[in-house]
């Protein structure tokens, strides 16, 4: 399996914008005025056709963020979106919301907080890079926010960052993960006739794995996700963390959860595994084919939406049925690589490289 792009949050796609948005080069004050990490978001009046990679939902609306530091804002269910000006332009990757207020996070490290809907920003972290310096994680893109409530939560990316705050983002200390444990000689799979070498599950060779998803199940376990079968599970608040056993090799991009330790892990190559002990065990789920799966949305009685390369989707109304293949198109006929997905009433907002669109199954 080849390996995926040391910037890759989802696919190729995602890849290259990172790599042509560029990492900031120090903190704030060492950055010149003109640096694209410090300057505004420009208002653009196609900001809704853009690459957008994540959504998040308060009382004020919904909210998408993307490339160039796009922030859009919907009071209508979707229908209209209005753009408001996020202190970056940067790709933001993620979007999270807790107690009222809003998380933002992307490229230079950087993380904002809204306690406005939006309105104005302040940044409460930026990655600090020099070019003598040593250290691998240095520059490395926020992939994803995760808050438990207003005062705590997490943020996570490229080469293994896991930070945590307990302040709302004041203030965020790194938190440790517990590295690869030996291969066991062999692994069978939970889901019948299949099994992976020892080789195959080995990640030794990938000491600072990507972090790419992290997900709180209702009894307060968290699970994370990243590239090369890195997964971990916390039982406590995310105080101690433990490293699962996964049965693929390849990377994970998104979790969804449920009750009763009920997970969903999908990604790379149509890949998409189920857990119903809060991650002791995985079963394979059939997906029809090997397109990459970028985003999902949890729906009632274990259903749930999966979307990805090409317009696919992938869409089971509870957890006793199996997916239904379906293809989402744009007006203009194309098939764009999906990034997220969020239920409305009735039919399902979407969104990827293309910007927003609905879907109705």
């Amino acid at each position: 399996m080849p390996p995926t792009s040391r910037l890759a949050r989802r696919s190729l796609l995602a890849a290259a914008v990172l790599a042509v948005a560029g990492l900031a080069t120090g903190m704030a004050s060492d950055l010149p005025a003109d640096d694209p990490a410090l300057l505004s978001s420009e208002l653009k009046p196609l900001a809704p056709k853009a690459l957008l990679l994540d959504l998040a939902r308060t009382s004020a609306g919904i909210f998408a963020v993307g490339e160039r530091g796009i922030l859009l804002r919907s009071t209508d269910e979707g229908a209209t979106w209005q753009q408001l000006v996020l202190p970056t332009r940067l790709l933001m990757t993620s979007i999270a919301a807790a107690d009222g207020d809003l998380w933002v996070g992307g490229h230079g490290g950087q993380i904002f907080r809204s306690s406005d809907n939006g309105e104005t920003w302040v940044r409460q972290r930026i990655d600090v890079w020099t070019p003598d310096s040593n250290d691998p994680m240095a520059g490395a893109p926020v992939l994803d926010l995760l808050f438990l409530d207003g005062q705590n939560g997490f943020a996570l990316g490229a080469f293994s960052l896991l930070l945590r705050t307990r302040d709302g983002g004041v203030s965020w200390e790194p938190v440790e993960l517990p590295e690869a444990a030996p291969a066991p000689e062999a692994a069978a799979a939970t889901d019948g006739d299949w099994t992976f070498s020892a080789e195959e599950l080995e990640l030794a060779d990938e000491a600072d794995p990507h972090l790419n998803a992290m997900v709180a199940l209702p009894d307060g376990t968290l699970i994370l996700a990243g590239e090369r079968g890195a997964m971990f599970r916390s039982r406590d608040g995310g105080e101690q963390w433990e490293r699962l056993e996964f049965p693929y090799d390849g990377s994970m991009f998104g979790l969804l959860a449920w009750e009763d330790g009920h997970v969903l892990a999908y990604g790379l190559r149509g890949n998409a595994f189920e857990s119903f002990d809060g991650g002791d065990s995985w079963s394979r789920l059939e997906t029809g084919g090997e397109i990459t799966l970028q985003g999902g949305v949890a729906l009632p009685g274990g259903g749930a939406l999966l979307v990805g390369n090409e317009g696919l989707l992938l869409f089971r109304p509870d957890a006793a049925s199996p997916l239904e293949r379906g293809t989402f198109q744009t007006e203009a006929g194309e098939t764009p690589v999906l990034s997220g997905a969020m239920a409305l009433e009735g039919r399902f907002l979407l969104i990827g490289e293309k910007g927003v669109g609905q879907h109705a199954f």
